[in-house]
């Protein structure tokens, strides 16, 4: 505060001790401080809210906007304040009148024309339940309410109006003139009322336009009867109900019958009580007729121009006031109201609001069937046709048009950042500004020239229920996209545009009052005094006190209504009034440029026609190069969510979005996600199988899209999430990847090559399966041999040494082998827990195996012999020295072939060794299984340190305080560790499981016929040897077919089989395979005591016979003393040195030992066998 400000009292206090500069310099220094603060939390917000996260805007979720309208903060009553009191109570009363009516119609806009216009959506018919019609109903009769005193305030108002327009221009003589109006047009009045007729003229069309809001209101009216007939069951008292009802047709006679505009104009203008009366003044109909000939000629002239830009309201307006005049004084201007209808072959409909179209020649005709009868059908007629060619016109030229547009607009765009990016020069500061000022603007000519032709194409075709072509659909979409652009530009740009539309602004109101002074002093130099001249002086004044302050909409009002009094004698000259005319206008739309601009560029009526959005995506999906469109298509679909929270017959408004949000969706999944995902996938696979040449990828021939555009787009913004392409295309392909490896985990190669080749030619960052990939040389799959077991034994032969599965015939040039690291792969790719399954598995097969066995040997034919060679053996065994003879094994195998042979000349004895070794090779591949989950443990294992000493982790994170997940993560490694030590130390005793599950069946007294299996052990040795030789020596032919060099399967099954029925000590008592050594050993020394005596005689021929029997003796004992070998190694597997009894024994004891050492602890003992079912 400065020093002589200060009051008398304190002057004694002017002795300056320098206290207060230090006082201020500290101060300075704070603010100095808390200024570098907040720029930085200002640049920090400014780096949150950068262009990065998307290119798209959004009104109503941007965190941070520019309002660019100045709101008036002083009332109507300080603005307007002259020395000149009856005229500032007209200008009050006028002004007030005309902020009443901006309120009612942002109220009509906002809040009552979307609460009918989407009354009934969000609701499909599938989805409607019997009764939900009615519950929507009477969620909205509460809204009807609220319009009806709309409507009813609506009404209250065009009479206020009237009647103060009235009392001004009063035809009576004798009553004193509140101002002189000689001269005075209060356009602006006429405007206003214009737009207020315009909101009930609208209303009428909705409710007109609204089937389902009739039809709904019809079945409620239906429901309140049933409800008169029983209110008891509805819980409503009778008493309640009569009013309602009362109601109810109140609001249906003044909303439903589309009468709102009727009944408005049909009011007692005049005043019973001898007060206004309006319809006899020939003066104010004067007047009045007066001002709707100059509003109009204003706009017939602007209209369909490039500098339109709300004629065509005003036009409406203009329509609504002549029926109101001719209503009011029953009088028609016969050429006035022609040249109103001519308009209608420049502009053939006019889009009210999102999809209600206005056609000003039935409304005419409708409204004033008087002046409608004088007008010949014809010309009538010839409206109605042209309407029709203007559509047909319209659809041959909009991609003409669509194409200049896209010139236009992208020119004004180049203008736009040039002129903005530049630096404003001081000595050009006023050029500068008026370049801006004409950029502007042209940009919302632009925007209201897109608007105007997208709502009146779209909406008259749906009005005349005529189809649109696709070429149609993807013009009127690419402007939708031009008008968004434009919205987009000045959005980017807002902090120059708002910084450039204060000067402006300022600027056109220096201009202005640089107009209005002119005037002043001219009235001033007049020295003749009138009222009259008062009144322009004081307007003059009002003007320049408006203009001086804010550019507001209520001063900008005020100058508009004191101007109308102030242009009166002639104080401004033609030339000087047009240009401030102009500046006004130019005014006018600069201060509320913004709120302009997204008003031209809302896209809400897109929601009616949603339907087109299938046919964009498809041309989107075609046309890739220009994808980024999609941003402005899908900005557009969001302009009616605003709208949409004015809904109020669902429970919510949410219902209603997210059914909108579902819906758009879907049609983007099923139009361009799903399709680009597919092709993508596909791209991928014949570029990865190219070897296959599966067909002509020539994109000379063939045509080529590239599709990567999309994934180079900034995710899509709609709704409150974002749509961001590349994510949902590389989430498909991973996902797909993953389920397609683990069905066939053998292709994780292809799918590896596949991912490369998209990150490399669409840049899409795949995630790692992590799926445990196969081996190249994986072999056959556990699994697959698990489901086809009876196939894999039978068709694969068994080595017991080298513990390897060899393929017995292929169609190809080499064979299948399967050892134990395949299996261990298999193990490890599916888990241990497959083991048990498998033999889950085997059990199943050999219980159908050995029915078959079962069955062979209670064959009459096999056991009668069976049992004759039982007690001749018994009977020789003495002088044979307890040794089975040679030759009745062989007489055994011969006769045996008498039974009878099959079509390939197999004996049964041929068929029952199949079976056996079958039988082998099932527990040939129980054993490989065990070992490769051995195999597959210690490689698992391998990486801890001592099997001995395993740390326990859980103690250790407990100890060192870590969290609870930490904790249960060390529980689990603990528990993993255990089982694998566990697994790998004992390994389960798959083979004892498999005896003693079959064993006691095999040794009951009822499977007695059983017990002669050892004694066809020697026959069928016989038998297995003989085909063994067969098979070797085919290895050395041509035709391989059914050669093979090993088939151990034969000696596991033999094995099995006898310890199954405890006969190791019977079939040792045989003797056999010294028998066969000895009767082979016998004949080759027999043959070679021949040779000695041949080779005396020197007989060649007889020598070489004799050579050939000793090498097939010598062949035979070898192949003898083979499988001699391979039995007794698979003897061993089933512990052969112990029969039944001496087992149990041994079993027996050590329970008893482990009970004595658990001291009858049985929690801590665990089943030695898992029991496999």
């Amino acid at each position: 505060m400065a020093l002589e400000t200060l009051s008398p009292e304190w002057e004694f206090d002017r002795l300056d001790d320098g206290s207060q500069k230090i006082h201020a310099e500290v101060q300075l220094k704070n603010y100095g401080k808390f200024l570098e603060e907040y720029a930085s939390q200002l640049k920090r917000i400014e780096d949150a809210l950068d262009d990065s996260v998307g290119d798209v805007w959004d009104f109503s979720l941007d965190p941070i906007a520019l309002k660019l309208l100045p709101y008036e903060q002083s009332s109507l009553l300080e603005l307007i304040k002259t020395e000149n009191k009856v005229l500032n109570k007209v200008i009050t009363v006028y002004a007030a009148l005309c902020c009443e009516i901006k309120k009612l119609k942002y109220e009509a806009e906002t809040k009552f024309y979307n609460g009918l216009l989407f009354y009934g959506e969000g609701a499909t018919d599938s989805s409607m339940v019997e009764g939900d019609c009615q519950i929507q109903m009477g969620r909205f009769v509460s809204f009807l309410q609220e319009l009806s005193c709309f409507v009813t305030r609506c009404y209250e108002v065009v009479v206020n109006v009237v009647h103060q327009l009235a009392v001004l221009y009063t035809s009576n003589k004798n009553a004193p003139k509140i101002i002189e109006t000689s001269g005075v047009h209060f356009q602006a009045m006429y405007e206003h009322l214009g737009e207020l007729l315009t909101v009930l003229i609208t209303l009428d069309e909705i409710i007109d336009n609204h089937a389902t809001l009739k039809d709904h209101w019809t079945m409620y009216k239906r429901l309140l009867k049933s409800v008169h007939h029983n209110p008891s069951k509805f819980g409503i008292q009778e008493d309640k109900l009569k009013p309602f009802e009362k109601l109810l047709l109140k609001l249906e006679c003044q909303l439903l019958d589309g009468m709102i505009f009727q009944a408005c104009i049909e009011q007692q203008f005049d005043s019973i009580n001898g007060g206004v009366s309006v319809s006899k003044s020939s003066t104010f109909a004067e007047e009045f007729a007066h001002t709707l000939r100059t509003a109009f000629a204003n706009v017939e002239t602007k209209l369909g121009e490039p500098s339109e830009i709300d004629q065509r309201d005003k036009y409406v307006g203009i329509c609504g006031l002549f029926v109101l005049h001719f209503q009011i004084f029953r009088t028609v201007d016969k050429k006035f109201y022609k040249s109103l209808l001519d308009v209608c072959k420049k502009v053939p409909a006019i889009t009210l609001t999102a999809n209600i179209i206005w056609f000003a020649d039935n409304f005419l005709i409708q409204k004033i069937p008087a002046a409608a009868k004088l007008l010949d059908k014809k010309s009538i007629h010839t409206i109605k046709t042209q309407r029709e060619n203007f559509l047909q016109q319209k659809a041959q030229s909009l991609t003409k048009d669509m194409q200049s547009y896209y010139v236009f607009v992208s020119s004004w765009m180049t203008k736009m950042e040039s002129i903005l990016s530049k630096e404003q020069r001081m000595d050009k500061f006023a050029e500068d500004l008026s370049n801006r000022c004409i950029v502007f603007i042209q940009g919302f000519l632009y925007a209201y020239s897109l608007s105007t032709i997208i709502k009146t194409t779209m909406n008259l075709y749906m009005s005349m229920q005529k189809p649109m072509t696709k070429t149609s659909v993807k013009a009127l979409c690419r402007l939708v996209e031009l008008l968004k652009a434009i919205e987009h530009m000045f959005y980017r740009r807002s902090m120059v545009v708002a910084d450039s539309v204060t000067h402006i602004s300022q600027h056109l109101q220096y201009q202005a009052l640089h107009s209005i002074s002119v005037a002043k002093k001219r009235v001033i130099s007049d020295k003749k005094y009138s009222e009259q001249r008062l009144d322009v002086l004081s307007a003059l004044v009002l003007a320049e006190n408006a203009l001086n302050g804010p550019s507001t909409k209520q001063r900008r009002l005020i100058v508009s209504l004191a101007l109308s009094v102030g242009t009166q004698m002639k104080t401004f000259k033609d030339e000087e009034l047009l240009p401030l005319q102009l500046v006004l206008k130019k005014l006018d739309l600069i201060s509320e440029l913004t709120e302009r601009v997204r008003a031209q560029c809302d896209c809400c009526f897109l929601y009616w026609h949603r339907a087109v959005f299938p046919i964009y995506l498809d041309d989107v999906y075609e046309n890739a190069v220009d994808s980024a469109r999609l941003h402005y298509m899908f900005s557009a679909l969001r302009d009616c969510v605003p709208a949409m929270m004015h809904a109020r017959h669902l429970e919510s408004y949410e219902v209603l979005l997210e059914c909108y949000d579902k819906e758009i969706m879907e049609v983007l999944n099923e139009h361009l996600l799903d399709k680009l995902c597919k092709e993508i996938e596909k791209d991928l696979r014949l570029s990865v199988h190219t070897h296959l040449k599966l067909d002509d990828r020539n994109p000379f021939r063939v045509g080529m899209k590239d599709l990567a555009h999309f994934f180079f787009l900034n995710p899509i913004r709609f709704f409150n999430r974002f749509i961001d392409i590349k994510a949902h295309v590389t989430h498909y392909l991973d996902k797909t990847f993953y389920n397609l490896t683990t069905v066939a985990l053998h292709d994780w190669a292809t799918y590896s090559e596949m991912r490369n080749l998209a990150t490399q030619r669409y840049g899409l960052s795949m995630t790692e399966a992590h799926l445990p990939s196969q081996t190249l040389e994986q072999g056959l799959d556990v699994l697959e041999i698990m489901r086809n077991i009876h196939v894999f034994v039978s068709r694969y032969l068994y080595n017991l040494n080298n513990q390897i599965f060899i393929e017995r015939t292929s169609n190809n040039k080499h064979l299948n082998t399967i050892n134990i690291r395949h299996v261990a792969n298999s193990i490890r790719t599916h888990g241990t827990g497959i083991m048990n399954t498998t033999v889950n598995f085997t059990y199943q097969f050999l219980r159908k195996k050995f029915y078959i066995f079962s069955q062979f040997m209670y064959d009459e034919h096999i056991k009668s012999r069976l049992i004759k060679d039982i007690r001749f053996f018994r009977e020789v065994k003495d002088q044979n020295d307890h040794k089975y003879p040679f030759e009745r094994a062989d007489k055994f195998n011969r006769g045996i072939r008498k039974l009878g042979i099959t079509p390939d000349g197999q004996s049964y004895l041929d068929q029952f060794r199949q079976l056996i070794s079958q039988i082998g090779n099932a527990m040939g591949y129980v054993r490989m299984i065990r070992s490769g989950g051995l195999h597959c443990c210690s490689s698992a294992i391998r990486f801890v340190p001592d099997l001995e000493d395993i740390v326990n982790f859980e103690e250790l994170v407990k100890e060192e305080g870590l969290s609870e997940e930490t904790q249960k993560a060390a529980r689990q490694l603990d528990s993993v560790l255990s089982d694998l030590t566990r697994n790998f130390a004992e390994g389960t005793e798959y083979f004892k499981m498999l005896v003693d599950v079959f064993a006691p069946e095999f040794r009951s007294p009822k499977n007695m016929h059983l017990r002669n299996f050892y004694i066809i052990v020697p026959p069928l040795t016989l038998n297995f040897v003989e085909h063994s030789i067969s098979c070797k020596e085919k290895l050395n032919k041509k035709n391989k077919s059914g050669a093979a060099f090993t088939d151990d399967g034969f000696a596991m099954g033999v094995a099995y089989i006898l310890k199954l029925l405890d006969q190791y000590q019977e079939f040792d008592s045989l003797h056999w395979f010294q028998s066969v050594r000895e009767k082979y050993v016998k004949e080759i020394r027999a043959v070679a005591k021949q040779q000695n005596v041949q080779s005396i005689n020197q007989d060649e021929k007889l020598l070489q016979t004799m050579n050939l029997t000793h090498k097939r003796l010598e062949v035979c004992l070898q192949e003898f003393e083979l499988l001699y070998f391979s039995l007794s190694s698979a003897r061993i597997f089933f512990r052969a040195d112990k029969t039944a009894a001496e087992e149990n024994q041994e079993k027996k004891e050590r329970e008893e030992e482990s009970v004595k050492a658990s001291n009858g602890d049985l929690s801590n003992s665990t089943s030695a066998d898992p029991v496999v079912k």
